[in-house]
Order: C-alpha cells, then sequence, then structure tokens
C-alpha cells in the first residue's frame, strides 16, 4: 500500500496543540504519510511560551536532506523557522525540491509570545516567499509583513493582493481577527480572488489552528487536490476542530484533530 507523503518542517510543541505535533497529527488525519524536520525546540504549555530554542542550522540540513532522499515527499510546509541562518540554509534544498511548498510565517504563539526574529523574517521574505505555492499568514502577521493596518474586509483584499506581490504563486490571509460573527479568509491566486467564510466559533480552545489549516492544506495538495478545493476543505475541517475541541488544558486549549470535516 502507498501513501502520499507529506513533510513539515517546524518547532516542536510538547504539549502537543501546534508545532509539527499538530501537523503530523493534521496529515494523519487526512489519510498522509506525515515526516517531521524540527527546527525549534520550545518549552510551552497552554498558558504560554516559557523558552524558545532554535536547532544548529546544520542539523536542521542534514534532517532535510535524509527525508528528502528517503522516502521523499509529494508536499512540504513551513511553520517556525527560529532564526535566519535556518531559512537561509534549508531554502537552497527546497528550490531544488521544487515540491508544493506551503509557508506559514508563524511569527508569534496564539499566547503573544515571539517565534521568530526579525533577521529571520526578513530572510523568509527573501528566500522563501518567492519559493512558496501558498503562503498563510494572519492578520497580525500579514500586518507585520506589510507594515500597514488591515481594519476590514476591504483591505484584507488588497492586502492579499500586496502580499502576492513578495513573491508566493499564492496567499490565504486568515480573517479571523477581524471584528463581526464571521471568519473570512481571502484567497488570492495570482489571479483572482476568492473568499471563504465560516461563522466564528466562540472558544479559547484555538491554539495550533493556523498550523492546523496550513497541515492539511499541505496534505490534500500532497494528494493531488487542487488549491481552492484543498483551501475549502482545510477551512471546514478547522472550523470543526474548533467546535469538538477537547477542553484540555487551563489556557488557551488545543483543537480535536480527530475532527471530521464541517459539512457544506
Amino acid at each position: 500500500m502507498s501513501f502520499p507523503i507529506a513533510l513539515t518542517i517546524a518547532g516542536s510543541d510538547p504539549s502537543g496543540g501546534a508545532g509539527l505535533q499538530a501537523d503530523l497529527k493534521t496529515f494523519q488525519r487526512f489519510g498522509v504519510y506525515g515526516m517531521s524536520v524540527v527546527t525549534v525546540l520550545t518549552v510551552q504549555n497552554t498558558l504560554g511560551v516559557r523558552e524558545v530554542v532554535p536547532l544548529e542550522p546544520g542539523l536542521v540540513v542534514r534532517q532535510l536532506e535524509a527525508v528528502l532522499q528517503d522516502p521523499g515527499a509529494q508536499a512540504i510546509k513551513t511553520g517556525a523557522l527560529g532564526d535566519a541562518a535556518i531559512v537561509q540554509s534549508i531554502a537552497p534544498l527546497l528550490a531544488q525540491a521544487n515540491l508544493p511548498l506551503v509557508v506559514d510565517p508563524v511569527l508569534v504563539a496564539k499566547s503573544g509570545d515571539r517565534l521568530l526574529t526579525e533577521q529571520a523574517l526578513e530572510a523568509l521574505k527573501a528566500e522563501l516567499f518567492p519559493l512558496a505555492t501558498l503562503l498563510t499568514p494572519n492578520l497580525p502577521e500579514a500586518r507585520a509583513l506589510l507594515g500597514q493596518p488591515i481594519r476590514d474586509l476591504a483591505e484584507a483584499r488588497e492586502a492579499a493582493r500586496l502580499l502576492g506581490r513578495l513573491g508566493p504563486k499564492a496567499v490565504l490571509l486568515k480573517g479571523g481577527h477581524l471584528a463581526g460573527e464571521e471568519s473570512t479568509d481571502v484567497l488570492w491566486d495570482g489571479h483572482e480572488l476568492h473568499l471563504f467564510t465560516a461563522q466564528k466559533i466562540p472558544s479559547s480552545h484555538t491554539h495550533g489552528t493556523g498550523c492546523t489549516l496550513s497541515a492539511a492544506i499541505t496534505a490534500l495538495l500532497a494528494k493531488g487536490v487542487g488549491l481552492l478545493e484543498a483551501v475549502a476543505r482545510a477551512k471546514r475541517f478547522v472550523s470543526r476542530a474548533i467546535a469538538t475541541a477537547p477542553g484540555i488544558g487551563q489556557g488557551i486549549g488545543p483543537l480535536n484533530h480527530w475532527a471530521g470535516e464541517w459539512p457544506d
């Protein structure tokens, strides 16, 4: 039996709600064999991040070389990359791999703790954005990338287009931070805008939503699903995962990675 393979290059969350742990759970949920390259070790739980330690870039590169050599992958995503040296070290390998690449520009944790240095952000823009099949920032990340406010849906639509000028083939600007009862994500596919809207679900258990969404899209791309369908299905899955969150932890808890997709 052969399975599609997806690879996550991301930080470790020992509480299991975000980072490569969330990615691997999501890959499994979508029937994709998951592999991981560890970039950053964190000390965290649902109450917050206590420590962030990037790995030595050479070790990250050797992990990536190994899994790309055998068994290989059909799609890759990146999450927290820690510092500029790691970004610069993996970029040539990702360019050579020439696989669908989802770049989640993880700048801060849900708790507000910084997970990427300013130098690493600049390296990310220069080295990885031009390789990305899809860039998946949330609104605070988009504001940091563009240096401008994004206050409503009209500004989000324009921001998605502007982010596309930074090099990625497509941009999914996540709209969960906008005011209102609905969450509208804006996809710029390089030619036109597409909107994906869902009702907001009141919940404190939203740790790892961005990781989970980008991982679901990556898994579906690994299976050969088109980008529009992959984004729609991933958003439905995340909505269901928030709505059925298991209530773990005293702070911002994890999603339900066993969830099915929210019905149309």
